[in-house]
């Protein structure tokens, strides 16, 4: 995967998903998530909107903008092939130390499950190199 796309994945930008309600109709929520072995790992709880719209339609698309350069971004769209539970935290606590810094995710709720649904990306869309002027 392109090192602009990792670069952003990598860093404090919020991420946005999007995915597709029974009726047809888009929903987007914007998450933490990170690149993995070519694939976007998004943490959220099971039973959330964005997780009962992809158990019946696992296509997705997935948009990151840099906090220091909105003109640096990039919208991938793909498909999740898999949801993976993440029980002990380790994801979300990885992802904690990214956005916040922190070494354990600070918002556990003890009737809440952790999962990861792991997208494959289809599509990738990164703008050209931009810088906004001073």
């Amino acid at each position: 995967m392109d090192d602009k796309v990792v670069s952003l994945f990598s860093k404090k930008n919020l991420v946005f998903i999007a995915t597709v309600m029974k009726d047809g109709a888009p929903q987007v929520s914007p998450v933490w998530a990170n690149i993995e072995d070519g694939y976007v790992l998004v943490n959220t709880a099971e039973g959330r909107i964005k997780h009962k719209n992809v158990l019946h339609d696992p296509r997705v698309a997935v948009s990151v903008v840099s906090h220091d350069n909105p003109l640096d971004m990039t919208t991938i769209r793909g498909t999740v092939e898999e949801i993976i539970s993440d029980g002990d935290y380790s994801h979300a606590d990885k992802l904690t130390q990214q956005y916040l810094g922190r070494p354990h995710y600070p918002f556990k709720r003890d009737d809440e499950k952790r999962i990861i649904l792991k997208i494959k990306p289809d599509r990738v869309f990164v703008l050209p190199e931009l810088k906004m002027s001073e």
